[in-house]
C-alpha cells in the first residue's frame, strides 16, 4: 500500500486524536496509524477528569483551550460530558489555607466552600467550576469514530516500522505525508531511543480501581484532597503549600512515598473510579503490589466514611513521565514527537495540538 496524506499521526490515544482533530479543522487529509485494534493505554485508563484549574504555566493555557474543544466534541461526537467542576475537600486547616491563597490568585476560577457544601467529611473546600468530566472508555472511541466520519483514515492493528521525513513505513505498506506527528506516549523509546534517553522519558505506573458507590448520593464534581495538592503545579508556589506537604509526610510517609493522589470521579453508571499511586521506571516490572491497592481502598473508604468498598475492577495505568510536562521535539525535518509527560494528557492535549501543528506546518 502506498498513499499520500497531509498529516500522518502515529498513535490513536488522546494526544494523537487531538492532532487529528486539529488537522481536520484545518481542512487537511489525515491518516492515523495505531498498533492495537482500539486505544488501550493511558487515554482510557484514567479518571476522565479535565483538571483545568489545578494546572499552571503553559499547561493551564492548554487546559483552558482544550476544555472548549471537549465541550464542542461532546456535542458533535455524541459522548457523555459533565461541566460539573471539581471539589477539593480540605480535611485540615492548612489545606484550607492553601485554598484561600489559591482563591486570591485565581479569582472566580476558585469558589470557597463551607464544610456543609463539601460532599465528603471536611473542614471546608473549594469548587473549581471550569473542570469537566468524561467517561474515557467511551469518549476516546467516540472521538475516533467522529474523525472517521470526517474522512480520517484509521489503520488499526498496524505497526510502524520506520519514520523518516515525509515517509512512514508500516506493516501495511508505506505512507507519504507532508508532516508526521508521533504520539506514542511512553513508547517514544521504541522509535527514538536516543531522544527518549536525552529527555529522561520513563514510565509511570498507577494503581487505580473501580468500586461501587457505597453512599446513597451521587458525586457530580470530581473530588480531590490535600494529597492532590502535592501532585498539581497550580498549588506548588503558594506560600502555605509546603506546610501541607510537611504534615502529610509526617503523618503518612508511606502514602507520600507511594505518590498517592487521593481522588475519585463518578462514572455514568454510578460507580466510582478511585486512585491513584505513582511509581516510575524505564522498564516496569509486571507485578502489582497489593499493598498499593490497599492504600487507595483504605483512604477512599476513610474519605467517604464507610468501612469497606466493593471492588469491581482493578487496573494499572501507565503514562509517560519526564523532567518536563510536555515533550515536543523534531528528531528529523517534518517529524514531531509529542508526548504529555506529566499525566495530564486528557486535560491538555486538545490545547497542545494546535500549537504543535502551527509550527510543524509552517
Amino acid at each position: 500500500m502506498t498513499s499520500y496524506v497531509d498529516v500522518v499521526v502515529v498513535g490513536a490515544g488522546i494526544v494523537g486524536l487531538a492532532h487529528a482533530v486539529d488537522a481536520v479543522r484545518r481542512g487537511l487529509t489525515v491518516a492515523v496509524v495505531e498498533r492495537d485494534g482500539h486505544a488501550t493505554g493511558a487515554s482510557i485508563r484514567n479518571f476522565g477528569h479535565g483538571c483545568v484549574t489545578a494546572q499552571a504555566g503553559a499547561a493551564l493555557g492548554y487546559a483552558i483551550d482544550a476544555r472548549a474543544t471537549w465541550v464542542r466534541l461532546a456535542r458533535e461526537a455524541g459522548f457523555w460530558l459533565r461541566e460539573s467542576g471539581t471539589v477539593l475537600a480540605a480535611r485540615h486547616d492548612d489545606e484550607m489555607a492553601v485554598l484561600e491563597e489559591f482563591r486570591e490568585e485565581r479569582g472566580d476560577q476558585v469558589v470557597l466552600l463551607p464544610a456543609g457544601k463539601v460532599p465528603v467529611e471536611a473542614v471546608g473546600g473549594a469548587l473549581f467550576p471550569l473542570d469537566i468530566r468524561v467517561d474515557p472508555r467511551e469518549a476516546v472511541g467516540a472521538v475516533a469514530r467522529w474523525l472517521a466520519g470526517q474522512g480520517v483514515t484509521f489503520l488499526w492493528e498496524t505497526s510502524v516500522h520506520t519514520i523518516e521525513p515525509g515517509l512512514v513505513g508500516t506493516s501495511r505498506g508505506p505512507i507519504t505525508a507532508k508532516a508526521v506527528v508521533v504520539c506514542v506516549g511512553h513508547d517514544v523509546d521504541r522509535h527514538f531511543p536516543d531522544l527518549s534517553r536525552r529527555f529522561g522519558v520513563r514510565r509511570c505506573a498507577l494503581h487505580m480501581l473501580r468500586v461501587a458507590n457505597p453512599v446513597p448520593h451521587d458525586f457530580d464534581p470530581a473530588v480531590l484532597t490535600g494529597f492532590s495538592m502535592l501532585r498539581y503545579d497550580g498549588f506548588a508556589t503558594l506560600p502555605t503549600a509546603p506546610k501541607v506537604r510537611a504534615r502529610l509526610e509526617a503523618e503518612s510517609p508511606h502514602l507520600v512515598d507511594a505518590g498517592l493522589n487521593l481522588m475519585f470521579t463518578q462514572r455514568p453508571d454510578g460507580d466510582l473510579t478511585i486512585g491513584d499511586t505513582h511509581r516510575y521506571a524505564t522498564t516496569l516490572d509486571p507485578f502489582n503490589a497489593e499493598e498499593l491497592d490497599r492504600f487507595v481502598l483504605d483512604e477512599i473508604a476513610r474519605l467517604l466514611g464507610v468501612a469497606r468498598l466493593d471492588v469491581r475492577e482493578r487496573w494499572r495505568g501507565v503514562y509517560a513521565s519526564a523532567d518536563r510536562p510536555f515533550l515536543d521535539v523534531s528528531p528529523v525535518p517534518g517529524v514531531r514527537v509529542v508526548s504529555v509527560t506529566s499525566g495530564i494528557g486528557m486535560t491538555t492535549a486538545f490545547g497542545l495540538a494546535p500549537r504543535v501543528l502551527d509550527e510543524l506546518l509552517t
